[in-house]
């Protein structure tokens, strides 16, 4: 049967309002899913980087030098009782040791392998301890790190001297250096006066 034009009109009309009913009812397409953000590196608890500084302290060797000595079965050792307190302030040195002709090297002078003499005079194994008048205790991070980096007492005084070997350490990184400062500030403190180096004619070398 041949339909009129009104009845196309009308079923195309028609075919229209069912499409849009029908699309109407297709729920929005939703956006697209984004990526979650990255977490965040966990921060190192104080515990961790105590620990962390405990290590480097050990593997530097910082007690040959830092940390007087006693004799045990094996010969000397670390006395741990002295934890880094450096050289005992009752181990009085007056005059640099007289070297034999053609000897270079420094040479220990005390037995507790606390005080070193060469070229440039004595040099004393300095209390790292986070005592108050004697040790680190005044001392800020970023002093200490401005110390081992540069070769300064405190960061800008004398010339650290042989055998601190600050150049070398001062190449670690600054949360290594700033693990060993968290941990030597972490031991008992202990008072111990260090007397200051001296220079070739036994004269105290002053801070500038």
């Amino acid at each position: 049967m041949r339909l009129s034009p009104y009845r196309v009109a009308v079923t195309s009309a028609g075919l229209l309002l069912v499409a849009a009913f029908v699309g109407c009812g297709q729920p929005a397409s939703a956006p697209p899913a984004t990526a979650p953000a990255p977490a965040a590196a966990p921060v190192a608890s104080a515990e961790s980087q105590i620990e962390r500084g405990r290590l480097l302290i050990l593997g530097g060797a910082c007690h040959d030098c830092h940390t007087p000595k006693k004799i045990g079965p094996n010969g000397p050792e670390a006395d741990m009782s002295l934890t880094l307190s450096g050289h005992p302030q009752s181990d009085v040195i007056t005059a640099p040791y007289k070297q034999k002709p053609g000897e270079k090297w420094t040479t220990h002078v005390n037995d507790h392998l606390t005080a070193w003499s060469g070229a440039w005079g004595v040099s004393f194994a300095a209390n790292l301890t986070p005592d108050q008048n004697t040790g680190l205790g005044i001392w800020t991070e970023d002093m200490f790190l401005e110390a081992i980096k540069g070769g300064k007492h405190m960061g800008k005084g004398r010339t650290i001297l042989p055998p601190m070997p600050w150049m070398y350490y001062g190449q670690l990184k600054d949360d290594d250096l700033k693990a060993m400062f968290a941990y030597l500030k972490s031991i008992p403190a202990i008072s111990n006066r260090v007397p200051v180096p001296l220079g070739p004619d036994g004269k105290p070398i002053e801070a500038p």
